[in-house]
C-alpha cells in the first residue's frame, strides 16, 4: 500500500551558492553523503541539488514535511548498480516509523539548471 508520494525540484544555482557558505552543506547533508558527492568532481553540484530535492520529497511523502527532522538524518546513496536509495537515521528514521512505511522508492534526475526527485513510501 502506498503511504505517501513526494516530488520536489531544486534550482542548481541554489546549491552552487551554498557551497561557498562555510558549514552549510554539513548542516544539511550526512558526512558520508557529502564525501560521495564531492568525489564526483565537476558533477557534484548537480548531485547535491538532486539529493537535496530527495530530502524535501521525503518530507512531502511523509505528509508532515520536514518539521522536527534534521536533513542530515536523510542520506541519499547509490546502490552497487547505481540505483539511488534513501537511508534514514535518528529523527528521519523516527518519522518514517511513525508513517507506517517500511519501503522507500526514489527517482532522481537533473539537467543543467534543475534537479528533481520523487519519493514513494510504501507499507508492505
Amino acid at each position: 500500500m502506498i503511504v505517501g508520494i513526494g516530488v520536489d525540484v531544486v534550482h542548481v544555482l541554489r546549491l552552487e551558492r551554498w557551497q561557498s557558505i562555510p558549514g552549510l552543506l554539513e548542516r544539511y547533508f550526512h558526512a558520508d553523503e557529502l564525501a560521495a558527492v564531492r568525489a564526483k568532481g565537476s558533477g557534484a553540484v548537480l548531485s547535491l541539488a538532486a539529493h537535496f530535492a530527495a530530502k524535501e520529497a521525503f518530507g512531502k511523502a511523509l505528509g508532515t514535511g520536514l518539521a522536527g527532522i534534521e536533513l542530515k538524518d536523510i542520506m541519499v546513496v547509490n546502490q552497487h548498480n547505481g540505483r539511488p536509495a534513501i537511508e534514514v537515521f535518528n529523527t528521519a528514521q523516527d518519522a518514517l516509523r511513525r508513517s507506517g512505511a517500511d519501503r522507500m522508492h526514489i527517482s532522481l534526475t537533473h539537467e543543467r539548471d534543475n534537479a528533481i526527485a520523487m519519493v514513494v513510501l510504501e507499507a508492505t
